[in-house]
C-alpha cells in the first residue's frame, strides 16, 4: 500500500510540474469591472477559504441555440420535441476525458474536488486563495463597493492552454453574487422579525376613503391602499375565477437561497385561512443542489430572514394560482455563489416544467465568466421544455443604482420569459378594474401637508429596459416599437415580456411566521409586493396553461409574442392613481403611533407604459386566453 501511495505522489507530482510549466490562456473579461484600482482597499487574506466552480462549454453550441429556438417555435416542425436530461447529456455534454483533465488540474494544483453533476456543466472544487492565484496566475484584492467589501481576482485569470477550449467560465472566484438581489420590497437563521400591515387598508380598491388628507390629483378624496389581495382576487381579476384548473399534474420549481424552516406550516395556515387546499404529502419538497457549501458571508447583504420571506412570498403566490401544481424549492446555501448551481440542478435533473426565480443583479456588466456559464444552463432548459422565468426587477430603469439605464440580468436573457410589474385595481366583486404600471413616488402626511411635495421622492418601480450585452431576439422583431430602442439608445433584448400585480402598495397578503418586539413567534399576515410577486404569479398560472393545453410550454416567449391578444394591454390612466397608504411606525402595532404616506402608480423614470408593447409591462397582464394557447 506504502509503494502504491509513493507511486500515485510522484506521478501527481510530475502531472504538478508539467502544468506549472503550461503556457497559460487568459479568459477575457473573468474579472468584474467594479474590481478596479477606484475601489480596491487591500489585498485578499491568501489564508482564506475559496469556493468556485470550474464551467465546462457545451459540445456545438450554435447546434444548441438553433435547437433551442426550433423546439421553442410554433411555426417549426420540431416545436415541442423536446430532449431528456440524458439526451441532452449525450448529445451535448462535455465528455468524461475533459471532466478528468479539469480536475486533474484542480488537484495539481492543491484543490479539493467537491462535485461535478451529472451533465457535466462544471467542476466544484475549494482551497485557499492563495492556491487560487497560484493556479489562476493573479492576485486578489479586496474591493469597496455599495457598503460592501468584495474580494475578486485583482485582474484576468489565466488557465492552461490545453483546457482553453473545453473551460467557458470560471463562478466564485470573485464575490460579484454578493450583488444579488432579492425583488421583493418591504447557521439557520432566527424568524424573520415582524412586520404588519397597518390599518385602515381596504380589501378592494376604493374600499375605504382616506377623508382628511389633500389630494394633489384632484378634488375627490384619495383611497387607502388595499390591505394584500388574496389569490381569489387575482385569479378573478385575470379571468381565471371560474376556471376547474388546478396546476395538478404539472411541477413548479422555486429557486432562492436558504429555506424557511417553517414553510410548510405557515402555506397550510395561509391556506386555511385563504379557502383553497393545503399541501399535501409529497406535494412540496425542499432541496438543495449537491455540490454547494457554506462558505463565509462577507458583507451579509441579504440574510437567511430576508430570504425566508422571499421564499414565502414564492411558494403562497405559485399555490395560490395554482393549488393542484407540485411545487419544488431549491436553495443554495447562500446567496453569494451557489444560484447558478441551483438552476443547473433543476435543468440537469429535470425536476420541473416551470421554474420561477425572483432574484437578479441591478445590471449586465458582469464578467463573462458568470453570465456565459448560467446562459448555457438556460438553453439546456429550453431544450427540455423548461420554462425558465425571471423577475425584471423592482429599480425601474436602474438609473438611479448604477448611474446609468439598464436592463437587469438574468432577467434579460433572450432565452427566459421577464415578469414586470403593474399596480392592479381589483373591485368589490374580484373583477379587474384597471391596471398600469408599477412605479411609486412617496411623501408623507406631515399633519397638513404632503412632504416632501407630491409627488415626493422615487422610491421603487418595475425593472425594463434594453439589454446592453444581448441582441434584440427573433421573436420580439415587429413587435417591440422602434420608440423604446430609441429612447434607450441602442437595439438589443428588450425587458419585459409579460408583467402581473407587483405594486407593494396593492400587493399579496401573505403569511408566514415571524419574531415580534416581545420574543413572541408565531405566525402572522401582511402584505408584500415586487416583481418577486408578479414572477411566481405568472409561473403559477403557466402550470394552469400546461395543464389546459396537456403539454408543457416550454420557453413561451414565441408563444407569447405570436398571441398578443392573451394579455391585456397596460396603459397609462387618464390622470394620476395615487392611493394612502398606513403604516406602523414601529411596524408592528399602533401603540408606537401611525404614519401616512403617499404613494404613486406609473410614474417609471425614463420607462414608459404605453398602448401595444412598452418596457414597464411588456405585452401587459395575462387572461384566460392565456389557457388555450
Amino acid at each position: 500500500m506504502l509503494r502504491v501511495s509513493r507511486v500515485l505522489l510522484c506521478l501527481v507530482a510530475a502531472f504538478a510540474l508539467a502544468v506549472a510549466a503550461e503556457a497559460k490562456t487568459k479568459l477575457p473579461g473573468s474579472a468584474p469591472p467594479w474590481a478596479n484600482a477606484k475601489n480596491y482597499a487591500a489585498a485578499a487574506n491568501a489564508d482564506d477559504n475559496i469556493g468556485f466552480r470550474v464551467y465546462l462549454a457545451w459540445n456545438n453550441p450554435s447546434a444548441i441555440e438553433a435547437l433551442a429556438q426550433a423546439v421553442s417555435n410554433p411555426a417549426d416542425s420540431n416545436y415541442g420535441r423536446y430532449l431528456t436530461p440524458a439526451q441532452f447529456r449525450q448529445q451535448f455534454a462535455p465528455s468524461q476525458a475533459q471532466i478528468n483533465t479539469v480536475q486533474a488540474w484542480l488537484r495539481s494544483q492543491g484543490f479539493t474536488v467537491e462535485y461535478t453533476p451529472q451533465n457535466n456543466h462544471y467542476v466544484s472544487a475549494e482551497g485557499t486563495v492563495a492556491q487560487a492565484a497560484a493556479a489562476f496566475s493573479t492576485t486578489f484584492g479586496m474591493y469597496s463597493i455599495r457598503g460592501l467589501t468584495l474580494r475578486s481576482p485583482s485582474a484576468e485569470v489565466s488557465i492552461p492552454d490545453t483546457l482553453a477550449g473545453v473551460v467557458s467560465g470560471v463562478i466564485g472566484l470573485d464575490d460579484s453574487a454578493q450583488l444579488v438581489h432579492t425583488n421583493h420590497t418591504t447557521g439557520d437563521a432566527p424568524p424573520p422579525a415582524a412586520f404588519v400591515s397597518a390599518e385602515p387598508c381596504s380589501s378592494y380598491w376604493g374600499q375605504q376613503q382616506a377623508v382628511g388628507f389633500t389630494n394633489p390629483y384632484g378634488t375627490t378624496p384619495l383611497p387607502y391602499a388595499p390591505c394584500g389581495y388574496t389569490p381569489q382576487q387575482i385569479k378573478g381579476a385575470y379571468g381565471l375565477g371560474s376556471t376547474s384548473l388546478d396546476g395538478s399534474g404539472q411541477t413548479v420549481a422555486i429557486i432562492d437561497a436558504y429555506a424557511a424552516p417553517t414553510i410548510v406550516a405557515d402555506v397550510n395556515q395561509w391556506s386555511i385561512n385563504r379557502g383553497i387546499p393545503t399541501l399535501h404529502g409529497g406535494q412540496f419538497s425542499q432541496v438543495v443542489a449537491p455540490g454547494t457549501y457554506h462558505h463565509p458571508e462577507r458583507g451579509l447583504k441579504q440574510d437567511p430572514q430576508g430570504w425566508y420571506g422571499e421564499e414565502t412570498l414564492d411558494v403562497e403566490a405559485v399555490h395560490g394560482m395554482a393549488p393542484g401544481a407540485d411545487i419544488v424549492f431549491v436553495g443554495a446555501p447562500n446567496n453569494f455563489q451557489d444560484l447558478d448551481a441551483a438552476l443547473n440542478h433543476v435543468v440537469d435533473r429535470g425536476l420541473a416544467q416551470i421554474v420561477s426565480n425572483s432574484y437578479g443583479w441591478d445590471t449586465e456588466p458582469l464578467a463573462p465568466g458568470v453570465i456565459k456559464p448560467f446562459e448555457d444552463t438556460i438553453l439546456q432548459g429550453a431544450i427540455e421544455g423548461i420554462g425558465i422565468y425571471f423577475s425584471s426587477g423592482d429599480n425601474g430603469d436602474e438609473s438611479l443604482v448604477e448611474g446609468y439605464i439598464t436592463a437587469d440580468w438574468p432577467a434579460s436573457s433572450p432565452f427566459v420569459t421577464a415578469v414586470g410589474g403593474t399596480t392592479l385595481a381589483i373591485g368589490s366583486a374580484n373583477n379587474y378594474l384597471f391596471e398600469t404600471g408599477w412605479g411609486t413616488y412617496t411623501s408623507t402626511w406631515t399633519g397638513t401637508n404632503w412632504s416632501p411635495a407630491a409627488p415626493g421622492t422615487w422610491l421603487y418601480g418595475g425593472g425594463g429596459g434594453v439589454s446592453r450585452i444581448f441582441a434584440e431576439p427573433s421573436y420580439q422583431v415587429g413587435v417591440v416599437p422602434s420608440s423604446v430602442f430609441s429612447a434607450q439608445g441602442r437595439t438589443g433584448r428588450a425587458v419585459p415580456d409579460v408583467s402581473a400585480n407587483a405594486d407593494p402598495n396593492t400587493g399579496y397578503l401573505i403569511g408566514e411566521t415571524q419574531t415580534f418586539p416581545d420574543g413572541t413567534v408565531k405566525y402572522s399576515e401582511y402584505r408584500l409586493g415586487g416583481t418577486s410577486l408578479a414572477c411566481p404569479l405568472v409561473a403559477g398560472i403557466m402550470a394552469l396553461a400546461d395543464q389546459s393545453v396537456g403539454k408543457p410550454h416550454g420557453f413561451a416567449n414565441p408563444v407569447f409574442y405570436g398571441h398578443p391578444g392573451a394579455f391585456t394591454d397596460v396603459v397609462s390612466p387618464a390622470s394620476t392613481v395615487a392611493v394612502v397608504r398606513t403604516n406602523y411606525v414601529n411596524s408592528v402595532d399602533a401603540s408606537g403611533g401611525l404614519s401616512y404616506v403617499l404613494r404613486t402608480a406609473n410614474q417609471t423614470l425614463s420607462l414608459h407604459t404605453t398602448p401595444g408593447y412598452d418596457d414597464v409591462t411588456g405585452l401587459g397582464s395575462p387572461t384566460a386566453a392565456i389557457l388555450s394557447h
